[in-house]
């Protein structure tokens, strides 16, 4: 079965109707048929960071998208593990010719250790790291 990772980007994209890749991840969704879906405690605080500041009844409903992501039993929610931030500041730390953010920088590697080679995203950091990101507009 395809296994793919989802960024903030995508769940973003995918609750915020107003978001620019709102579309783009509903298409992205439609297309990609069954399949399995990574994601990460980091990434899931990247989401509700993104929407901290929309109000109480968004937050709220961000809330409620993430506990519905968490038991889901086709996403896979890697938890954030001491180890994993220390290898994440590494990365973060040894590449500072990119713009990767720490959350990035875990993702790409629960993206490698897992052999997962698309990512739900539009961000083009996962595209200089030899991925392939679905959401890309080009």
């Amino acid at each position: 079965m395809r296994t793919v990772f989802a960024d903030a980007c995508y769940w973003i994209a995918l609750f915020d109707p107003r978001d620019e890749l709102h579309q783009k991840a509903n298409e992205t969704s439609q297309n990609l048929g069954k399949c399995r879906i990574v994601t990460s405690e980091m990434v899931l605080a990247e989401f509700l960071n993104g929407l901290s500041g929309k109000g109480p009844e968004i937050r709220e409903k961000a809330v409620k998208a993430s506990r519905a992501i968490m038991e889901n039993p086709n996403v896979e929610v890697v938890p954030q593990t001491s180890q994993q931030f220390r290898d994440a500041l590494d990365r973060y730390a040894s590449r500072q010719d990119k713009e990767w953010g720490l959350t990035d920088c875990a993702s790409l590697q629960i993206m490698e250790q897992k052999s997962i080679r698309e990512a739900l995203t539009g961000d083009h950091n996962f595209q200089q790291a030899g991925f392939t990101a679905l959401m890309r507009q080009e």
